[in-house]
């Protein structure tokens, strides 16, 4: 077991890794999201002109939603490779390949140059940087939950949490800046490969620091007390000695998962869809509340260090539920105070920023990472398919569709909480199977 002690300060080193980690996932999910905010203008580069624009918006959310399908197949099968061989060379090989895969993208051959093959081409790479994708989130997790002192452990995991928020603004504010300086011809002659040339900068950026990225302690541990001839456990033995951690892994991925979409990327063009606000208003009013989440998730990581997880957890869920439902009454009666209401609910949210240092625990050292990129993948595939399109649907039938969403994932938060009030704290992260 890690020889430093439970309550040790954390070092000069682990901050930095935890910083590290946090530019390196601000800078992931922006990659990610290049898809949704030019999928129209990028399936116009990919296909052929299409006159209905509204198969040219399908075409484009197919490229998108591309992405979801391959993130649970590279999570289990690159997260099964970082649980045998080490969380450094995976968090190497997931930088690299998603830097090289968006370079690929900038310089890909259009439609119109290169005919079929140029999609084909494209919807590989698609597919290559989701299945990275797919284990990057479980591994920044695990990562940091392995370098951190125990008593830090669920207000470093909120940073990396809130770094993702970060990069959902660095995003909002890059496309907005795009679409101001360049025409729509232009974006789609040319300008479309900006983003990904920038994203791919970005993502060889973490590279600079590699020299001093340790291994985490606890695979160290792991790796230097086997026994030599260690054989490296079947992943039914995941599902066999596990499936409760399975469950309880997926049931925090369902409220992570359905807030981050819901609330970070789908409630303004929910909103559009049954309520009638002054655009650029309501556009700051998002980042704000976006901004906010970020704090939110920073403020239940401190808190949850100090006070039973469950307890916070079923509070929060309250406090959440409660305010999608204010903030709702407030959009019917005109929206006047959407500045305040959206900062409100997007703090409320930050709930999210707790659930990762519950999880890491849920799973042994050796199967940690395929764990969580299963439960994680699978989850989030799910919602991220289903949710846009059902709740899209429901919300045009009744305006408060997403609320009464947000509300059901309130009650499991509140289940989970009870749940896990009920329960001893955790001891260890460092068992295995």
């Amino acid at each position: 077991m890690p020889s430093r002690s439970q309550y040790a300060l954390m070092s000069s080193k682990d901050r930095n890794m935890v910083l590290f980690i946090c530019f390196s996932s601000a800078v992931a999910f922006f990659d990610f999201l290049i898809y949704l905010y030019i999928s129209d203008i990028v399936a116009t580069a990919f296909f052929p002109v299409n006159s209905d624009p509204n198969i040219a918006r399908l075409q484009g959310l197919g490229l998108f939603a591309i992405g979801y399908l391959a993130r649970p197949f590279g999570g289990v099968i690159l997260g099964r490779y970082g649980d045998i061989h080490g969380r450094k060379p995976i968090l190497l090989i997931s930088l690299l390949v998603s830097a090289l895969s968006l370079l690929a993208m900038a310089c890909l051959p259009t439609y119109a140059q290169l005919g079929w093959l140029a999609p084909a081409l494209f919807i590989l790479l698609r597919l290559i940087q989701g299945m990275v994708f797919g284990l990057y989130v479980p591994l920044a997790w695990a990562f940091v939950a392995e370098h951190v002192p125990r008593q830090y452990l669920s207000v470093a995991c909120s940073y990396v949490t809130a770094s993702f928020f970060v990069g959902v603004l660095f995003s909002n504010a890059f496309f907005m800046w795009l679409s101001n300086v360049m025409t729509t011809d232009q974006l789609t002659g040319y300008g479309w490969r900006l983003p990904f040339l920038v994203g791919a900068v970005l993502s060889f950026l973490p590279l600079l620091a590699w020299p001093y990225v340790k291994e985490t302690p606890f695979f160290m541990v792991m790796k230097n007390t086997r026994p030599k001839d260690y054989v490296a456990k079947p992943l039914s033995l995941l599902f066999k000695q596990c499936k409760h951690a399975v469950f309880i892994g997926m049931m925090l991925t369902l409220i992570i998962s359905s807030i981050t979409s819901v609330i970070v990327i789908l409630l303004p063009d929910l909103i559009k869809l049954r309520f009638n606000l002054d655009t650029d208003l309501f556009g700051f009013s998002h980042s704000l509340g976006i901004v906010f989440m970020v704090f939110g998730c920073v403020f239940y990581g401190i808190v949850s260090n100090y006070q039973n997880f469950g307890k916070v957890l079923a509070a929060g869920s309250v406090l959440l539920i409660a305010m999608i439902f204010a903030f709702f009454y407030h959009l019917q009666a005109g929206g006047d105070y959407i500045l305040i209401m959206y900062a409100l609910l997007g703090f409320c949210a930050g709930i999210i920023g707790m659930m990762p240092a519950i999880f890491v625990q849920l799973f042994p050292t050796n199967v940690r990472l395929t764990g969580m990129a299963l439960c994680y993948n699978v989850t989030y595939g799910i919602v991220g398919i289903s949710i846009p399109f059902g709740l899209g649907y429901a919300t045009t039938l009744v305006s408060f569709s997403p609320a009464l969403y947000i509300a059901f994932i309130g009650f499991i938060g509140i289940i989970i909480g009870l749940y896990f009030y009920n329960l001893p704290e955790f001891k260890k992260i460092d068992h295995i199977i």
